[in-house]
C-alpha cells in the first residue's frame, strides 16, 4: 500500500475549529485500509468539557464505529503535538502510528514536556512521525493566537 498523507484533512479540520472559536486543532483516524474512520476538531468551548480535544473525540467516534476501545493498526494525523491527556488516550487505544504537525513547547506530551510515550507506565507506544505540515499549522496557530491578543 502508498502512504498517502490525511494531513490536509487534519488542516481542514483545525480551520474549521477555528471558526467556530476553539483553538485550530484537528485530528483524523485512519483504518489499516487506508480509509478515514472519523475526523474532529477542538470543541472544549463549545461543548464545555475539557476533554474534548480534536485527538480525543476523533479517537471516541473511531472507537465507536470500530465497536472496540483499541484501535490496533489506525493511525491518528494530528496538527499539533499531543498534550499528555491526548498522549495517555493514544496509548490506551493503541494508535499503531502518530503523525503531527506543529510541536507544543508550551504543552505538549510527546516530544517536549512530560514525553508520555517515554514512561514505563505507557503500556503502548506509536510509531511517532512528526513535523507533517507543521509550518500551516503553526501558521493557523499564530493566527488564531494573534487575533486574540
Amino acid at each position: 500500500m502508498t502512504f498517502k498523507s490525511h494531513m490536509a484533512r487534519a488542516l481542514a479540520e483545525a480551520r474549521a475549529a477555528a471558526d467556530r472559536g476553539e483553538v485550530p486543532v484537528g485530528a483524523v483516524v485512519v483504518s489499516p485500509a487506508g480509509e478515514v474512520v472519523a475526523a474532529a476538531g477542538n470543541r472544549t468551548r463549545e461543548l464545555n468539557d475539557p476533554t474534548a480535544h480534536a485527538e480525543v473525540l476523533a479517537i471516541r467516534a473511531a472507537c465507536e464505529a470500530a465497536g472496540s476501545e483499541r484501535l490496533v493498526g489506525h493511525d491518528l494525523y494530528v496538527t499539533l503535538e499531543p498534550c499528555p491527556m491526548c498522549a495517555s488516550v493514544i496509548s490506551q487505544a493503541r494508535i499503531a502510528r502518530l503523525y503531527y504537525g506543529a510541536a507544543d513547547p508550551k504543552s505538549g506530551g510527546v516530544a517536549q514536556g512530560p514525553r508520555v510515550f517515554s514512561h514505563p507506565q505507557s503500556h503502548h507506544v506509536p510509531e511517532i512521525y512528526d513535523g507533517i505540515a507543521a509550518d500551516e499549522a503553526e501558521a493557523l496557530l499564530k493566527a488564531f493566537f494573534g487575533e486574540r491578543r
